[in-house]
């Protein structure tokens, strides 16, 4: 994986303190390229697309009442 770090926890201290494992092994699972993109957009745009999701996410909660019924 590109970027990925083989230095040893000691190495990865940050100040003299150990960093904690459990979210060490949480980081390498994130896309932290989607968290730069976002991180991009102005406050209006994220907000913008918060607005889009949840409008799709009513859209489907409609449609598997729909199918349910």
């Amino acid at each position: 994986m590109p970027g990925k770090s083989h230095r040893t926890p000691e190495q990865r201290s940050v100040t003299g303190l150990q960093l904690d494992p459990v979210i060490e092994a949480y980081k390498r699972d994130i896309d932290r390229t989607l968290l730069r993109e976002n991180l991009k957009l102005t406050v209006e745009q994220r907000f913008l697309k918060l607005c889009e999701l949840q409008r799709l996410a009513t859209e489907l909660r409609k449609a598997g009442s729909a199918s349910a019924s």
